[in-house]
C-alpha cells in the first residue's frame, strides 16, 4: 500500500470519530446504486481532476487501479474531460496519475 500523505494521517488521527464517519460515508456511497467499484473511483477521479485536487487523482487514481481499471481507462476518464475543465487541468491531472502509476510500473 502507498505511504499516505501526512496532512491525511495528522487529520485521521486528531478527529478520529470525524474521519470514520467520512470513511463510512464514502463506503455507502458506493454501494448504493449500481456502479461498480472501477466505475465509482473512475468518477470519483473525474472529479478530482475537475477540482484541480492532486492528493484526491493520486489517491483516485490508486484505487482506481486496485479496482481492475487499466491505466488508458485513468487516462480515458481524464481525457474526455477536456472540453468541460480544459486542457490546462487536464494536463496536470494526467501527470498526477502519471505520478501512481508509473510509480506502480516501478514496483513490477
Amino acid at each position: 500500500m502507498a505511504k499516505l500523505p501526512g496532512q491525511f494521517m495528522s487529520i485521521r488521527k486528531r478527529f478520529e470519530k470525524y474521519f470514520k464517519a467520512v470513511e463510512n460515508l464514502g463506503k455507502e456511497a458506493r454501494v448504493a446504486g449500481p456502479l461498480n467499484k472501477k466505475t465509482a473511483h473512475l468518477i470519483q477521479l473525474a472529479a478530482a481532476a475537475a477540482i484541480r485536487s492532486e492528493g484526491s487523482v493520486h489517491s483516485h487514481t490508486r484505487r482506481a487501479l486496485e479496482s481492475g481499471a487499466k491505466p488508458a481507462e485513468i487516462y480515458h476518464a481524464i481525457i474526455v474531460l477536456t472540453s468541460t475543465i480544459g486542457f490546462p487541468t487536464v494536463s496536470a491531472a494526467l501527470s498526477w496519475a502519471d505520478d501512481v502509476i508509473s510509480e506502480k510500473a516501478k514496483k513490477k
